[in-house]
């Protein structure tokens, strides 16, 4: 903050069971026309559900399609969609295209899905068809979710340590090649504490009463924001070994907890004096800036990287929220080559340190963990993301958004044109949202549409600072809630589960 695999199988098929998901695949009998459609039950709690629907054309391109079908029981209807304009009238539903995922070729694919409500059972949809052909087949299902109706889908943070994370294709995975959200929220101070004189994290508890605070609001992530001269010893206390000791034991308790932990660089050395004087003008780590610094970051990287590796419970976000557009007079182009490529970047006064620059920091060392990165405008424009990504030579890169009520894209049409798009490439990890009136419906239809799109979200903050205007979610350090922000994003958590 600023301060599927998809299974295609000829013939008649019926209900599959895969992960504990009911999905059925719904295949065309002939090769000239029609359509295949996978429908996969995601996860169900009393009264409602969430499903996908992976649409294969079949037939000659289109520019535009519109996806039927009808619920075999009364008592199902959709309550929120994405990807598709959705409508119901009686048991029957339909999905129009939108203008980004309107083109289909032959054998092109597309993905959509809903949120929906149901009663006792939920059978999967008998047929399908796509612009009024039909997707032949029939299903009988075999089996459903994991929960059965009055259970909530509550995963509890497990006794044993955090899974080991890695990106493979657009879905984090577990070891265990399981599918994974990092549900949680994010732990500030460390990022301002030791060079304001409050030791390293504000005189907050670190040890395990606090952790298992967290873990009773079902957290199963928490994102820690870093100083990058604090890790290196270059300014403020404590600093250098006993700073990198404390953020290495804290990580360590976490991780065997259960939790992720995602290391974030937050604030770094750099006078920004050319930007507007609410912005840091100091050239020591004490607020935020627009990019991070090439003379300090990558030393910043290498090092908590060759301290971390080895543990790939531990994700790398490699800067908070970039603003080099805004530097560059809102020059997008300026600002996206900024990020990528670092070097000299217009209205910045420092040599910059690009994401390709830090991404090859912590590779030379060996470290193989899951690296996070930004976009522009405070990583809330993500429209460009894609063209201008940095290599990876482990591909192991997921995107890092930050969505508050007060950014740009903050309405569920610009979720569904500009950040959907990219969900469908590589994953995308919401590491901050929040809203700016310690309220919770800004957040709450946000989450909804994380949910319904199977993105990890890290809410702001895990801290009692006192919620009078901002996304602070608890009154005290044994996680109390706070009114509003924190009762809602605690109730919303306990009916989640990381493993989609």
């Amino acid at each position: 903050m600023r301060h599927h695999q998809t299974l295609l199988v000829a013939g008649a098929v019926g209900a599959l069971i895969l992960g504990g998901l009911a999905t059925a695949t719904l295949p065309a009998a002939a090769a000239t026309s029609g359509c295949a459609v996978t429908y996969t039950v995601r996860s169900e709690w009393p009264g409602g559900f969430s499903a996908d629907l992976d649409v294969t054309n079949l037939g000659d391109p289109t520019s535009d399609w519109t996806l039927t079908f009808d619920f075999p029981n009364a008592d199902q209807r959709v309550t929120q969609g994405w990807s598709a304009v959705w409508t119901q009238s009686g048991a029957g539903v339909s999905a129009a295209s939108m203008d980004w995922n309107g083109s289909l070729a032959t054998d092109a694919s597309t993905s959509i899905g809903f949120v929906g409500a149901r009663g006792d059972a939920n059978p999967v949809p008998a047929s399908f068809a796509l612009n009024g052909t039909p997707c032949t087949g029939s299903t009988t299902p075999t089996g459903g979710p994991t929960t059965t109706p009055g259970e909530d889908p509550t995963t509890t943070p497990p006794d044993g340590p955090a899974p080991q994370l890695s990106v493979v294709g657009n879905q984090i995975v577990t070891e265990d090649g399981e599918p994974y959200r990092l549900l949680g929220v994010d732990r500030s101070s460390a990022e301002f504490a030791c060079v304001q004189g409050k030791g390293l994290f504000d005189s907050g508890p670190v040890d395990q009463a606090s952790v298992d605070a967290m873990k009773a609001w079902n957290i199963h992530a928490v994102r820690l924001p870093l100083n990058e001269e604090c890790w290196l010893g270059l300014n403020g206390s404590p600093s250098g070994p006993a700073y990198q000791e404390g953020v290495e034991d804290y990580v360590d308790l976490l991780v065997a907890n259960g939790l992720n932990v995602i290391l974030d660089l937050h604030w770094t050395w750099g006078a920004y004096t050319t930007g507007p004087d609410w912005h840091c003008t100091d050239v020591h780590a004490t607020c935020q800036k627009p990019m991070p610094d090439a003379q300090y970051a990558p030393q910043f990287w290498a090092g908590v990287a060759d301290t971390f590796k080895g543990d790939d419970a531990v994700v790398f976000d490699l800067f908070n929220e970039p603003y080099p557009d805004m530097a560059s007079d809102w020059d997008k182009t300026l600002g996206w080559q900024c990020l990528r490529d670092g070097g000299t970047c217009a209205g910045i006064d420092y040599e910059v340190a690009g994401m390709q620059d830090l991404v090859d920091a912590v590779r030379d060392t060996g470290a193989t963990n899951m690296l996070m990165v930004g976009g522009l405008e405070w990583t809330n424009d993500m429209r460009e993301w894609l063209a201008y990504m940095p290599n990876d030579p482990l591909g192991n890169i997921a995107a890092s958004w930050h969505s508050y009520s007060f950014n740009r894209c903050v309405t569920e049409s610009c979720w569904n044109e500009e950040i959907a798009p990219l969900m469908q490439e590589v994953p995308v990890v919401l590491g901050e949202f929040g809203q700016d009136d310690c309220g919770f419906d800004y957040m709450q239809g946000l989450v909804d549409w994380a949910d319904a799109n199977g993105m990890g979200y890290l809410a702001w903050t895990w801290n009692p600072w006192g919620c009078t205007g901002g996304a602070v979610l608890i009154k005290d350090w044994s996680g109390t809630p706070e009114p509003g922000v924190g009762e809602g994003y605690r109730s919303h958590l306990l009916t989640q589960s990381p493993y989609l």
